[in-house]
């Protein structure tokens, strides 16, 4: 998840076919392995629709919007409120760090208030969709830490 022209469908296809595609604002969702979803205004309120069953979350966040950093922190927690996410792990890939003017991982760990999430294990990772960097350090530490759960189960 994440606000609209963050990078998550470039993220999606990145991960899915190992190029990056050229996209259009996604309206609904893309189905691959995952689910991304639109990040209109309009179409956040039907991210609920799809958390049953979410072992991890992966909020996709553009690294130069510093004008709607507080949008996204309030539709994170909003999103880790619901019940369905319970046990979810929470990797927040800081997207676009190719840009010079993008905040650092920390930065937006402080603007997020990362640090206050204590009920969901979580991991921010830089990352550019464009050139795959961080993307599959972020996958691996989900992979690691669902299958931790799985085994602990």
């Amino acid at each position: 998840m994440g606000l609209d022209n963050a990078g998550k469908t470039t993220t999606l296809y990145k991960l899915h076919l190992g190029e990056a595609v050229t996209t259009a604002p996604t309206i609904g969702s893309n189905v691959e392995e995952v689910w991304d979803l639109g990040g209109q205004e309009s179409l956040r309120t039907s991210w609920a629709t799809y958390y049953r069953g979410t072992h991890a979350v992966i909020v996709v966040i553009d690294s130069t919007d510093r004008a709607r950093i507080n949008i996204i922190k309030d539709e994170l927690f909003r999103l880790l409120q619901h019940g369905d996410l319970e046990g979810a792990v929470v990797l927040v890939f800081a997207n676009k760090q190719d840009l010079k003017d993008a905040m650092s991982p920390a930065e937006i760990t402080d603007a997020l208030s990362l640090h206050s999430i204590k009920n969901h294990d979580w991991h921010i990772q830089a990352s550019c969709a464009i050139t795959g960097e961080g993307l599959y350090d972020g996958l691996g530490w989900i992979a690691q830490k669902v299958a931790g759960k799985a085994t602990t189960s």
